[in-house]
């Protein structure tokens, strides 16, 4: 019998994915823990790897002898040592176009609620000071312009629904290509221009820390950042700093290092920033979607089939 080991998962059990991986007669083992000496016990006779947030590293990948398929509930693959995996002759997949509107949608509600001041008034009326004027000063989006780092279909789709609004956009990516009406800068331009710089590129080594001390001294004082990508492209001790320094106004952030964060640490506990729980990939339809999607990526992998969405050059 085939084993698949599920190093985590952020849904209440794994019962539809256990009912699909019945078809090929795979047992789902689910790991009770996400940390490395788990799962490299839990993975040394098993034939696949699901994994959605856990680190699947060279070690983890190492014990799995028997493994020759990793598949990533999601689309970013910074959680997986893509490189060893595909020394070691297993195919890596991933399901990258899942929740495309949901996350485009989660930055735009984060967007709306830094420049209304939802998050300040509804603090401070919930402490009892009904008064109008501890959001102020605000500005009409459509004067404004927000920046986007991150041009790929969820950035285009966010560029999308920032033009509906009437506001300006510019863009920043590697290839200097951008959708009709974003203008392209230099980061540090994009930066300096921006009264919303927003976060939609991949976590990689070049983007690590791509938001440190130096950026944030870019920013208007007025501007707001917002990061529903990887939290590993910001410097939470230097947003902290920039946020206490006024170098910004303010923050959104879907996602953090590490999840869960503790919120009695600054940035997280400022009144100034909005943070949500890696939640802008969820709806009831993006969720069924991704899990049946991987679920099928392993029983097609186990009935020796082409699974979608191969990564690396072992498929």
């Amino acid at each position: 019998m085939p084993r698949a080991l599920y190093t985590d998962f952020p849904w209440p059990d794994t019962s539809l994915e256990e009912s699909m991986l019945a078809t090929v007669n795979c047992e789902l083992v689910a790991a009770p823990t996400g940390d490395e000496e788990t799962l490299a016990r839990l993975a040394v006779d098993c034939d696949t790897i699901i994994t959605c947030w856990a680190p699947v590293t060279a070690k983890v990948l190492e014990a799995a002898t028997n493994c020759r398929h990793v598949a990533r509930t999601g689309i970013g693959l910074d959680n997986i040592d893509v490189t060893r995996a595909t020394e070691l002759g297993m195919v890596v997949t991933n399901v990258p176009d899942y929740c495309i509107p949901e996350v485009a949608e989660h930055t735009l509600a984060l967007m709306f609620a830094l420049s209304r001041s939802i998050h300040v008034y509804h603090q401070h009326s919930q402490a009892g000071k009904y008064d109008i004027q501890v959001g102020t000063p605000m500005e009409r989006m459509e004067d404004q312009t927000v920046g986007i780092i991150g041009l790929g279909q969820i950035g285009k789709l966010f560029a999308e629904k920032c033009q509906a609004l009437g506001m300006r956009v510019l863009g920043n990516n590697r290839s200097q290509q951008v959708p009709e009406g974003v203008e392209w800068r230099p980061l540090n331009e994009l930066l300096a221009e921006s009264d919303y710089v927003v976060l939609l590129c991949p976590l990689t080594e070049e983007t690590q820390n791509l938001m440190s001390h130096e950026q944030f001294a870019l920013m208007k004082p007025t501007a707001f950042l917002i990061n529903t990508s990887r939290g590993g492209l910001v410097d939470h001790g230097a947003l902290a700093q920039a946020l206490d320094e006024g170098q910004l106004a303010g923050a959104g952030l879907d996602v953090q290092v590490p999840e869960p964060p503790d919120m009695n640490q600054a940035p997280y506990n400022d009144p100034k920033v909005i943070v949500t729980p890696h939640a802008a990939f969820l709806s009831t339809r993006a969720v069924e979607e991704l899990r049946s999607r991987v679920a099928r990526q392993v029983v097609d992998f186990l009935e020796g089939k082409t699974p979608e969405n191969i990564v690396n050059a072992a498929g």
